[in-house]
């Protein structure tokens, strides 16, 4: 080891021994050694016997719950190869590339703050993104822990030796484990013969961002800038089953997780598409949520998830 790397490792120790010790103050560190970061999207890997399958996703918008982490990871490399900072605008993603930027908002209080992902997580089902503790205080629900957000791509990240690349180099994106090597079939269900089931009327849609401000007058990079916008009149946790284009299909895996009870299916369009959701729900605690998820997961739903609808 050389010397400039001992160096470096005893500073990070020495930063980790005095977040232990007490409260850590506001505002960047200086000691820390920030890691050269790469852009990565990476391949599927499982974590806790679930499969995350990383991707692009330039039209990723997607609502749930949020969570934060800190001094535990503080001064720990980040999975894209920078270093962890709780005091910097970051944020933990299971499956976009990093490093990305996103919009979180808060659907409790309308704040909301763009942030850098540059991690992996988190692994708590029911969590949608982990912010850095700095994010979390900026978004109002360090305190609580938890909070129901909106979490929308922007754009790429520069590096942080500068510039934003076009496009992720095959060594980079097979930095992770290999996806399974059997080949998932897919196809959709036939309609059961005899039957004709018609599909339930539509349920009302999520209503689409306030126009105003516009997404062009908002920041584009973490800066630190919080937003005030519209605070939502209700917000409710529902835990997702599936979405189907196809309505039968909703119904089998509705009657299939029935022992889990109240599941329901609601329609939405989306992007000129019906889709046909099976839903248990609303909640207004999140444990209550989390207590459902769990209950899905049991039955072998591993597509269950945590969303947030209006």
């Amino acid at each position: 080891m050389t010397s400039r790397a001992r160096g470096l490792l005893v500073v990070a120790m020495a930063v980790l021994a005095a977040a232990c010790a007490g409260p850590r103050p506001e505002g960047p560190i200086a000691t820390l050694p920030h890691g050269g970061g790469v852009y990565k999207v990476g391949q599927p890997y499982q974590i806790n016997g679930a499969w995350y399958y990383p991707r692009e996703q330039p039209d990723y918008d997607e609502t749930g719950i949020a969570s934060w982490y800190g001094s535990p990871f503080y001064g720990q490399q980040t999975a894209n190869g920078e270093i962890y900072d709780a005091n910097a605008l970051t944020a933990a993603h299971r499956t976009l590339p990093m490093p990305v930027n996103v919009r979180v908002t808060n659907l409790e209080n309308g704040r909301s703050l763009v942030v850098r992902v540059n991690d992996r997580g988190p692994y708590a089902r029911g969590r949608i993104i982990d912010v850095s503790a700095h994010a979390a205080k900026l978004l109002g629900f360090y305190e609580n822990g938890t909070a129901k957000v909106r979490v929308t791509f922007l754009s790429r990240a520069e590096l942080p030796g500068g510039g934003v690349p076009d496009e992720t180099p095959p060594a980079i994106a097979r930095a992770l484990p290999a996806a399974p090597t059997k080949r998932v079939q897919m196809a959709a269900l036939d309609p059961v013969a005899g039957t004709a089931v018609q599909p339930p009327p539509a349920a009302a849609a999520m209503p689409a961002p306030d126009p105003s401000p516009s997404p062009a007058s908002l920041d584009a990079e973490p800066t630190g800038h919080v937003t005030q916008l519209p605070v939502p009149a209700v917000t409710h946790i529902y835990v997702q089953a599936g979405a189907f284009s196809i309505y039968e299909n909703a119904r089998r895996l509705r009657d299939r997780l029935a022992s889990a009870g109240n599941l329901m299916i609601s329609a939405i369009d989306r992007n000129g598409r019906r889709l046909y959701r099976v839903r248990v729900g609303p909640f207004d605690d999140v444990n209550a949520a989390d207590a459902a998820l769990a209950k899905l997961l049991g039955l072998g739903n591993g597509d269950a998830k945590i969303v947030v609808d209006q």
